[in-house]
C-alpha cells in the first residue's frame, strides 16, 4: 500500500522507522534534527498513523510497502534508523536489500526480542488509561505524574518521570496509541507468538551500525539488544544507565549526539 510519509529537510536521505505502537510523528525526537543536515523519510507504517488498513496483513508486508516508498521516491541508497519494532524492520530491510543500505541506527530493539515485562494488572490498565488521558488534557501535570503516572505502565516505558517525558507522551504517545489498529496489533503478536528470531542471518548485514539500548527497558531487555550488536559485523553497541524503553524521551540531548559522532565518523 501507499504509506502516508512524513519527508523533512534536504541532503542524504534517512529512512525513519517507529515502533509499535507510533507512527510518523512520533519519530520528532530525532527527525527534528536529524533534517537540519540530513533529509528524513519517516512513514506511517501500514495499519498505523495515517496508513490506515484494516484487513489482516503479515510483518513482511511491512517490507514490500518500504520497499515501494523508496522507489517511488527514487531513492537508491539511504541510512535507516529505526526503534523497537522500526529497528526490527530496519534489520529485514537490510538483510533483503543490503545494497540499499550504507548505515543502520538501531534504538532500543533486537533480532530475537526478549521481554521482561510483568503481568499486567487491573489497577496498571486503569492507572495507565486515566493518566495518559489527563497527561494529554494537560501535559507534564506533575501532580498527574506523581498519583497515576508513576503507577501506571508508564513506568515500565521510562524510568525519570521528567516533565519532558511526559510531554513527549501527550503529544506524540497518546495519539500513535489511538491510531494504531487491530490488524497491526495482530500482526505484530503472531510474529512474537511465531518465536522472531533473526540473529542467525544477521552476518549478511556488513554495514556500519549503531545499537543503543536502555539499562532499564522491560520491553525489550538491553541484553537481547547487546547479542544482536554482537552478531552484527561492524557495531558500535552503547547502553544508558537508568532508563527505559522510551529513552529517547527521557535524555535526548544525549542519544543525538552520540547519534550524530557516529554520523560524523562514517
Amino acid at each position: 500500500m501507499e504509506l502516508n510519509t512524513e519527508i523533512k529537510g534536504q541532503g542524504y536521505p534517512i529512512l525513519c522507522l517507529h515502533g509499535h505502537p507510533g507512527c510518523a510523528a512520533s519519530m520528532s525526537v530525532f527527525t527534528n534534527y536529524l533534517s537540519r543536515q540530513y533529509q528524513t523519510i519517516t512513514p506511517d507504517l501500514r495499519g498505523y498513523g495515517k496508513s490506515r488498513y484494516q484487513q489482516n496483513f503479515t510483518m513482511q508486508d511491512h517490507l514490500q510497502d518500504i520497499i515501494a516508498l523508496l522507489d517511488k521516491q527514487q531513492i537508491d541508497r539511504c541510512l535507516v534508523l529505526g526503534w523497537s519494532l522500526g529497528g526490527i524492520i530496519a534489520m529485514e530491510l537490510a538483510i533483503a536489500q543490503p545494497e540499499r543500505f550504507s548505515g543502520m541506527i538501531l534504538i532500543a530493539t533486537a533480532a530475537h526480542p526478549v521481554s521482561s515485562h510483568p503481568q499486567e494488572t487491573w489497577q496498571d490498565v486503569l492507572f495507565t488509561g486515566i493518566g495518559g488521558m489527563v497527561n494529554y488534557l494537560k501535559p507534564a501535570w506533575q501532580w498527574n505524574i506523581d498519583t497515576f503516572g508513576k503507577r501506571s505502565l508508564f513506568r515500565y516505558l521510562i524510568s525519570h518521570h521528567q516533565p519532558e517525558s511526559y510531554q513527549y507522551l501527550a503529544k506524540e504517545g497518546v495519539p500513535a496509541y489511538f491510531q494504531t489498529s487491530k490488524t497491526a496489533n495482530t500482526a505484530l503478536r503472531t510474529a512474537m507468538r511465531q518465536g522472531y528470531n533473526r540473529l542467525s542471518d544477521l552476518h549478511r548485514i556488513e554495514i556500519p551500525c549503531l545499537m543503543l539500548s536502555g539499562e532499564c527497558d522491560r520491553h525489550i531487555i538491553p541484553s537481547a539488544s547487546q547479542k544482536t550488536a554482537e552478531h552484527l559485523s561492524n557495531c558500535a553497541y552503547k547502553n544508558y544507565s537508568q532508563v527505559a524503553h522510551l529513552f529517547p524521551w527521557e535524555i535526548p540531548d544525549l542519544v543525538l549526539a552520540d547519534i550524530q559522532q557516529w554520523l560524523d565518523r562514517l
